[in-house]
């Protein structure tokens, strides 16, 4: 294929091509082979369509490539050159060794430097074109290219593929370099039938205005003469966007489909709020409800009265009440002779939960259980007959209550806190413990916009943005460890006053690799000399699940003054008097995270407090972080900082959270047309008779291609 073809296809001429070319494994592309086959596999690239659908990393114009004589310091650059001289140079670090070369492109010659990469006499020799791309540096009164990524030029092939146009570079894959990967890529292409299949209803490309499929994988990976390389490498051109929309709007679909499937499963009896469950709510309410409380009890009763199941997300920064609101919604299945279950992320939060919820329910007629991993086996017995029964109405416990010989006789709500520390397996099992019940899951970490409509975009969305009355907003004050001195008399203050106090440390043992104070070598530093009149304790995750849960019980009771911890204190933890939250080497930790820890303190009628100290010199990122925590208690304005900042997969930090295996949509970056594909796939089955007959092939199809089991 030549590049003319690949720069002036803009339509598919015509329809007469195999439909199963995308299917065909990759072992059978020119160049792949069984070996390289299966370095593809490793990264789930397993047919020509999954090769096709992964965008390059990059694009470097190398019709423009730079010249050498021209570079300025400070700047990303591609040049092309003849190597004059290169090899392996020693230096007085032991072990530590650097790989040299001199090239040349006839505009002067300029020196690049591998460092620690001896490897690379095996690869570079006197002689070679290379392509190099890395940022330009000064050495002495010279530029030179550091650690650059770089591309032998094969002398005997044309140009047309790798040099003398836009160039997509790939992330390597196994053994398979960016090269090889782009002559596959080129090889495909050169064979892709004209008359692909369009997964896309047939009104929207027109409608708008988007290329056809065949052009937009042209385009995207072999572009155009005079294509913007910024708007490429953006990610931000017209072929980019039709693949990124088909992504986003295949996805979309499936929770469109999901949505109504899930509206279609009768639930097993339909409840119904009279003035009788009226005063019975009333009667259990501890304080008036906030104007978010209040609306988020409005949408969960409301979803409680409909024939089909609740699927309701409550999000609630930490402190905001969410707890009240699932009791009362839990009060009124009861009344309708319904069991709850209630499911805690960990045994300290499941006994907090069980202790509010037996208080406040102390009047009624309805009974309450806990039921974690540490019942002994007697009560546990005892505890699964009355469950079966019906004679316990409302269950609390951890993963405990998705084992298989927990029986319930008539469950019709499942509430689960801190939804996403729970495996969705987990999930769907307490679910299936009853007769589409209804769910409600709950969150202390905020989810910015983007990701509720697509992690929990089969859910309906409440969240409670107000702080109970009488509650006061943290104060969060970032100081260096120089004045660490006068932080820990502001604490013996509090102490003094009989309110307690966290100190966080990022390890458990102190690390010959890293200059960080360790929670373990603290905590007996502040037990003996800086906090000698007062309890210590030390709680980190490599203690048994058994002593874990002796020191944060402690802690509750008010018998230690002080825990040192590690973040293990992140969820699950409600300690009402705990008034000052100290976070040791804060510039270490993500905002979300300490977001979370500042969450442990201000949960009650005492003005709280939230030290950050932090080691100099600040990176600008962890400066940019710590700000946004003292302008802030906003949990929803941190989450799409912390989105912005770090991107979807970290903001999680585990596939169990739920997050879709998008290919090319990115969370941040597309967030607008995921909205637009969102509404189309609306408009798509409000419209189309097919749509709903294809509902069980489309929601098959969709689990098999983003990797993602039902949420709640």
């Amino acid at each position: 294929m030549t590049s003319k073809r690949l720069d002036s296809v803009s339509h598919p001429p015509g329809t007469n091509e195999s439909e199963g070319f995308l299917a065909t494994p990759l072992q059978f592309l020119k160049g792949v082979g069984p070996r390289r086959a299966a370095d593809f596999e490793r990264v789930g690239l397993i047919t020509i369509e999954d090769l096709l659908y992964r965008f390059p990393l990059r694009y470097e114009d190398r019709s423009r490539l730079q010249p050498i004589g021209t570079l300025k310091p400070g700047r990303p650059a591609s040049v092309s050159g003849r190597i004059l001289s290169c090899g392996v140079r020693f230096t007085r670090r032991r072990g530590f060794q650097i790989f040299e070369a001199v090239i040349d492109d006839g505009s002067g010659p300029l020196r690049v430097v591998w460092l620690n990469q001896p490897y690379l006499s095996d690869v570079f020799m006197r002689g070679q074109r290379v392509v190099l791309y890395g940022s330009v540096e000064m050495y002495g009164s010279a530029v030179q290219l550091t650690n650059p990524q770089y591309e032998i030029l094969d002398e005997e092939e044309g140009e047309t593929v790798h040099t003398g146009r836009i160039v997509p570079v790939y992330e390597k894959t196994g053994a398979v370099t960016p090269r090889v990967q782009r002559n596959i890529v080129f090889d495909a292409l050169e064979r892709l039938p004209p008359s692909l299949p369009e997964p896309l209803p047939d009104d929207i490309p027109a409608r708008l205005q988007l290329p056809s499929r065949y052009a937009a994988l042209l385009a995207t990976h072999f572009p155009p003469q005079g294509t913007s390389i910024d708007a490429l490498n953006q990610f931000g051109t017209t072929a980019q966007r039709r693949l990124i929309f088909e992504e986003a709007f295949l996805f979309q679909t499936g929770i469109v489909a999901r949505r109504r499937f899930a509206a279609s499963e009768p639930k097993a009896s339909p409840i119904r709020v009279d003035d009788r469950i009226r005063e019975s709510a009333r009667r259990v309410l501890p304080f008036r409800l906030t104007g978010g409380q209040k609306q988020a009890l409005k949408d969960i009763v409301e979803d409680l009265q409909r024939p089909h199941p609740m699927n309701r997300l409550l999000q609630g920064d930490v402190g905001a009440g969410k707890t009240i609101v699932a009791l009362v919604a839990a009060l009124v299945a009861m009344e309708n002779g319904q069991q709850v279950a209630f499911m805690a992320p960990t045994e300290i939060l499941a006994e907090q939960h069980f202790l509010n919820i037996s208080r406040l329910l102390q009047g009624s007629r309805f009974r309450v259980a806990l039921l974690t991993g540490s019942t002994t086996s007697t009560a546990r017995r005892e505890q699964l007959a009355e469950i079966e029964a019906g004679t316990i109405h409302l269950v609390v416990g951890t993963h405990a209550l998705v084992q298989g010989d927990v029986r319930f006789q008539a469950l019709g709500l499942v509430v689960i806190d801190e939804q996403h520390r729970f495996g969705v397996l987990q999930r769907a099992t307490l679910r299936a413990k009853g007769l589409h019940p209804d769910v409600l899951v709950m969150t202390a970490t905020p989810i910015p916009r983007t990701l509720a409509l697509t992690v929990y975009g089969d859910l309906d969305v409440s969240a409670i943005r107000d702080l109970p009355p009488g509650r006061f907003p943290v104060k969060t004050f970032v100081k260096p460890e120089s004045r660490r001195d006068e932080v820990y008399a502001f604490v013996r203050g509090e102490l003094e006053a009989g309110r307690q106090a966290y100190v966080i440390y990022p390890l458990v043992e102190e690390s010959a690799k890293l200059d960080l104070k360790a929670a373990t070598g603290m905590a007996d530093h502040l037990a003996a000399e800086v906090f000698p009149a007062y309890h210590v304790g030390l709680l980190h995750g490599r203690l048994k699940p058994d002593g874990k849960d002796r020191v944060m019980k402690a802690f509750a009771a008010g018998e230690l003054n002080l825990l040192v911890s590690t973040t293990v204190v992140e969820v699950g933890m409600d300690v009402p008097n705990a008034s000052v939250m100290i976070v040791e080497h804060a510039e270490r930790f993500g905002l979300s995270q300490l977001h979370q820890l500042r969450g442990r303190v201000g949960r009650d009628r005492h003005q709280s407090y939230c030290f950050l100290l932090y080691q100099s010199p600040l990176a600008d990122e962890a400066r940019e972080r710590l700000r946004a925590m003292t302008e802030t208690t906003d949990g929803f304005e941190i989450a799409e900082y912390d989105l912005r900042l770090r991107g979807p997969g970290d903001f999680f930090g585990t596939r169990q959270a739920g997050l879709p295996t998008f290919r090319m949509v990115d969370l941040v970056r597309d967030r607008e047309l995921l909205e637009i594909a969102r509404r189309e796939a609306v408009r798509w089955f409000d419209r189309s008779p097919a749509a709903s007959a294809q509902v069980g092939e489309l929601l098959q199809s969709w689990e098999n291609r983003f990797k993602l089991i039902e949420v709640g």
